[in-house]
C-alpha cells in the first residue's frame, strides 16, 4: 500500500499545522504573569497621528541563528495593545517643549499594559516619519530633544536618545519589508520544499549562502508608491553615476545577533515615489487635462468648459460625468470607458527613462523573475478586489479582462450594482468613479514601471498577512533588538558556568588568603627574631665598650 501522504507533503503539513498553531497563539490574550516575557514599545510618530505598539517575547531559544519570536501584544479581550491620537507630532514645530505631553496618553497606555516590574528593561522607540521629516532640522531636533530630556523624568522604560529619531523613508521600507518577511516566516531556516535562493554577501572570500527565499513588497497608498525586495546576487553597476544612485536606494544589514554571522545578512532594494499613489497620479493626470484645454482655449473656441461639450476621457466609466475644477474654472468630462486606451493615457505619467530605469528615473535594482515572490499591499489589493471581486493571486490577463469589462459598463449599471451589495464592503461611489482609472495606472506600474512579464504569476495581492495587519514598527522592533539574542546567551553562558566557577575560585581564593596569612605571620615573627638578635649585638657591644673604656681608663691613673 502506497503511504497516504509523501515525506514532503508531511512535512509541509506539519509546518502549516505548526504555523497555524503559532498563528492562534499569537491571538490569544498575553500572559503578563509570566516573569519570563520580554516587552518592547514602538511610537509611529506619524503625518496625520501617532500610535503607540506594544509587544512581546519569550526568552530566545539559543540558537544564535535564530531571530527573537516577537509579537503584538494582546489584551485581556483579545484585542492588540494600540492607541492613536492626532494630529501628528509635526504639528509642535513652533511649541517643541509640547512634544513629551503630546506623547503621555500613549506612554501612559502602555506603561499600563507592562508589568510595572518589567519597566526598566522595557525598550522605548519614538520614531517619526512623513511629518517630521518635512520640518526644518532645526525644528526636528527641537522636538526630539524635548522627548529625550522628559520621557525619562515620567516613564522608567529603557530610553536614551538614539532610540528617538526621524527615520528616512529608506528605513521605514526597510522595517516594512522586515515585518512582512518575519510574520512570513522567511527568516526561518529553509526546509527540503522551501523555495530559496543563492545568496552573495559583501563579505570578501565569503561563499555564496543558500537560504529561504524572502518576498518582495510593493504599496501603493493614495499619495506615493514603495517597492522593497532582496537583492541576492553582488550588482554591477555600469558607471559611477549608476553606482551612486544604487547605493541611495540599496541597505545591507544584519539582522543576525551577532556581526560575524553572515546568514541573516540582507540586501535590500527600497524606494518611495512620492506622486505615485492613486489619488495622486489621477489629480496629476486631471491637471494636465485642465492645462492641456486651458491653452487650447486660448487659441481656439472654449472647449470642455461647456456641459454639453465635455472632454472624452478614457479613465473614466461608461457614461459617468465629472468635472475638474482649478482656479475657479471648470472642465467638464465624460467617461469613454476604454481601458486601453486609458493605459495609453496614463502611461507617460511613469517618467521612464530609456526602459532602463524604474518609474520616475529612479535606478532600480535587478529582479530575478524567474526565482521570486511578491506581495501587493493597499491600492494592488483594492483595485483588484473592492469592485472586481479578483483579490489574491495575480494573473494579468484575468486582470486585464476584468477591469476591461468594468470600465466598458454603463455608469448607471456600476451604481445599481452598488446600491445591491455586489461591491464589496469598502467599495463606495468614489471607488466606482476612479476604478478604471486606477486599475490601468496599476497595470502599467507594475508592467511598465517595473518591467514585470505579464506572465508573471508570483505576485499576491492582500490587505492582511494570516489576517492581521502587519505594521513597519513590527520590523523596526525586529532590526532594534536584534542584538539582544547575544545578550541573553552570553548571559546564560555566564549562569551555567556560575556555580562550578563560583567553587573553584572559592577554593583557590581560601588558599590563598590563608597563605597570605602564614606569610605575614612569618615576616612578623621574623622580623621580632631580627630586632631582638639586632638588641642583643648592641647590648653585647655597650659591654665590650664599656669594658674597653674602664681598661683605658685605668692604665691612664698614675
Amino acid at each position: 500500500h502506497k503511504p497516504l501522504l509523501a515525506p514532503g507533503d508531511l512535512s509541509s503539513l506539519c509546518e502549516s499545522v505548526c504555523r497555524y498553531l503559532s498563528i492562534a497563539e499569537s491571538m490569544e490574550a498575553t500572559d503578563v504573569l509570566n516573569h519570563a516575557l520580554n516587552y518592547g514599545i514602538v511610537v509611529d510618530c506619524g503625518s496625520s497621528g501617532s500610535r503607540v505598539f506594544v509587544y512581546y517575547w519569550p526568552p530566545h531559544n539559543g540558537n544564535p541563528h535564530t531571530l527573537l519570536d516577537i509579537r503584538q501584544m494582546r489584551d485581556h479581550n483579545h484585542k492588540p495593545v494600540v492607541k492613536k491620537i492626532k494630529p501628528g507630532i509635526s504639528t509642535l514645530a513652533k511649541t517643541p517643549t509640547q512634544a513629551s505631553d503630546y506623547l503621555r496618553p500613549l506612554l501612559s497606555f502602555a506603561a499600563a499594559h507592562v508589568p510595572s516590574n518589567k519597566h526598566k528593561e522595557t525598550p522605548l522607540y519614538i520614531l517619526c516619519t512623513a511629518g517630521m521629516r518635512l520640518l526644518p532640522e532645526s525644528q526636528q531636533a527641537a522636538i526630539l530633544e524635548d522627548l529625550v530630556t522628559d520621557v525619562p523624568l515620567e516613564f522608567d522604560f529603557l530610553f536614551s536618545r538614539s532610540h528617538a529619531e526621524v527615520i528616512s523613508g529608506k528605513q521605514e521600507g526597510v522595517y516594512a519589508w522586515i515585518g512582512i518577511n518575519f510574520v512570513l516566516g522567511r527568516f526561518d531556516h529553509a526546509e527540503d520544499e522551501d523555495a530559496t535562493v543563492e545568496v552573495t554577501t559583501g563579505s570578501q572570500n565569503q561563499q555564496p549562502i543558500s537560504r529561504r527565499r524572502t518576498v518582495g513588497i510593493m504599496d501603493m497608498g493614495g499619495a506615493s508608491l514603495q517597492i522593497a525586495y532582496e537583492v541576492p546576487s553582488a550588482i554591477t553597476f555600469t558607471s559611477t553615476q549608476q553606482e551612486e544612485a544604487g547605493k541611495s536606494v540599496l541597505a545591507e544589514f544584519n539582522l543576525g545577533c551577532d556581526v560575524e554571522h553572515t546568514q541573516h545578512v540582507y540586501r535590500v532594494y527600497v524606494t518611495t515615489f512620492l506622486g505615485f499613489g492613486g489619488n495622486m497620479a489621477r489629480q496629476r493626470y486631471e491637471d494636465q487635462l485642465f492645462n492641456n484645454t486651458l491653452s487650447k482655449n486660448r487659441l481656439n473656441a472654449q472647449i470642455h468648459t461647456m456641459s454639453d461639450k465635455p472632454y472624452l476621457d478614457p479613465c473614466l466609466p461608461l457614461g459617468l460625468s465629472d468635472t475638474v475644477v482649478r482656479d475657479n474654472h471648470t472642465l467638464y468630462l465624460r467617461g469613454q470607458g476604454d481601458w486601453t486606451q486609458c493605459q495609453d493615457a496614463v502611461r507617460p505619467f511613469l517618467g521612464l527613462h530609456n526602459g532602463t530605469m524604474s518609474p520616475g528615473g529612479v535606478y532600480q535594482a535587478p529582479i530575478n523573475f524567474s526565482n521570486s515572490e511578491f506581495y501587493g499591499f493597499s491600492e494592488f489589493y483594492y483595485c483588484m478586489e473592492d469592485v472586481l471581486r479578483i483579490g489574491g493571486q495575480y494573473d494579468s490577463d484575468k486582470y486585464s479582462r476584468a477591469a476591461m469589462d468594468y470600465c466598458s459598463t454603463k455608469w448607471s449599471t456600476l451604481k445599481q450594482r452598488l446600491d445591491s451589495k455586489l461591491f464589496s464592503e469598502q467599495a463606495d461611489i468614489s471607488r466606482l468613479k476612479y476604478q478604471c482609472f486606477k486599475s490601468a495606472w496599476m497595470f502599467e506600474v507594475l508592467h511598465s514601471g517595473f518591467r514585470f512579464p505579464t506572465n508573471y504569476r508570483s505576485l499576491k495581492t492582500a490587505q492582511l498577512v494570516y489576517d492581521k495587519e502587519v505594521q513597519w514598527t513590527l520590523g523596526a522592533i525586529l532590526f532594534k533588538t536584534r542584538f539582544l539574542p547575544l545578550r541573553d546567551l552570553q548571559q546564560e553562558t555566564l549562569r551555567q558556568s556560575h556555580p562550578s566557577w563560583l567553587r573553584s575560585s572559592f577554593v583557590y581564593n581560601h588558599h590563598l588568603f590563608s597563605l597570605c596569612i602564614l606569610v605575614v605571620v612569618l615576616a612578623i615573627l621574623l622580623y621580632i627574631l631580627r630586632l631582638r638578635r639586632i638588641h642583643q649585638r648592641e647590648q653585647r657591644q655597650a659591654e665590650a665598650l664599656n669594658l674597653l673604656w674602664a681598661e683605658e681608663g685605668e692604665a691612664l691613673l698614675p
